[in-house]
């Protein structure tokens, strides 16, 4: 039967007046004239008896009136309980492998402290990929790299690349590199293998991955130098300050949002949550963040 048709039918049972039932659903009387038209040929009943002026229920009616109640009940119930669904889904959030460690668990702790009860699904991947899952739909939010003179995402934190080692001085020494980087679509390896070649400073990348982890145990065996963001590197981990390296790109970590986003982190959301992040991490009054768009 008729959602609709029952819900008239029920404000009318409830009202006792087809006049009130109208304003009551917005609908006018002969709307619901109609309705009920159709729900006597879908029951093939007659559900009302004219008394008088008066319209009142036939036993068959009656009967109507406590199954039409259930189903409005359960409808509302399956609707409510879509839309708990569709707010209370998880939020996917792409992450670099290396921000996992120094960006990532602060982004969710600001979120846990909105949203005490939001669940979350984290994909690890490049900025490039994330960036393709983000123009695809598959994630909500992505921490990722851009350019500093990009516009791209909310600025979370201003940051640079650095060389670093781990107890192992004589690596810079050796006439040729041994490097350890991060795949070639990342900004921090192209900043690293084109300032080398600018100098002809001969070098030999012998690994490169897409995990932090593999490549910060490499360079902690002492089996070459690597290049990283600033704020990644470990606190036992060497920042090479050798001028005879080349200086490396300064980066912005940003939050970057799907075009079809989460409930509870739309754009206005997501602003306010990086202007928080930069204040957890500058330390000044959240009046002085700027909300900012680049």
């Amino acid at each position: 039967m008729d959602i609709d048709a029952l819900r008239s039918f029920i404000a009318f049972v409830d009202t006792g007046s087809f006049t009130r039932a109208a304003k009551q659903i917005c609908r006018t009387q002969s709307a619901i004239s109609m309705q009920m038209k159709k729900l006597e040929q879908e029951a093939n009943q007659r559900l009302f008896i004219k008394k008088g002026r008066n319209l009142s229920l036939t036993t068959e009616g009656q009967v109507l009136v406590s199954y039409a109640r259930r189903i409005l009940a359960l409808h509302d119930d399956v609707l409510a309980e879509f839309a708990t669904v569709k707010h209370n889904r998880p939020l996917i959030i792409g992450c670099p492998d290396d921000y996992v460690v120094s960006v990532l668990p602060k982004i969710i702790q600001l979120i846990q402290d909105k949203t005490p009860n939001q669940k979350f699904r984290i994909h690890c991947d490049n900025t490039v990929k994330l960036r393709i899952m983000l123009d695809n739909g598959e994630i909500d939010l992505a921490i990722i790299t851009r350019a500093p003179e990009s516009q791209e995402g909310y600025l979370l934190q201003n940051d640079k690349a650095v060389w670093v080692y781990y107890g192992n001085h004589e690596l810079l020494t050796q006439p040729t590199l041994p490097l350890i980087l991060f795949e070639e679509d990342c900004k921090v390896h192209c900043a690293a293998v084109d300032g080398l070649d600018k100098i002809n400073r001969k070098y030999n990348i012998i690994c490169i991955s897409p995990s932090a982890t593999a490549i910060k145990a490499i360079i902690k065996n002492g089996t070459g130098i690597g290049a990283m963001v600033a704020s990644t590197v470990p606190d036992d981990f060497t920042i090479i300050k050798d001028p005879s390296l080349p200086h490396l790109a300064a980066v912005d970590i940003v939050l970057a949002l799907t075009s079809n986003p989460h409930p509870h982190y739309t754009a206005a959301e997501v602003a306010h949550l990086s202007a928080l992040y930069r204040h957890s991490i500058l330390e000044v009054p959240l009046a002085e963040v700027r909300v900012l768009h680049q």
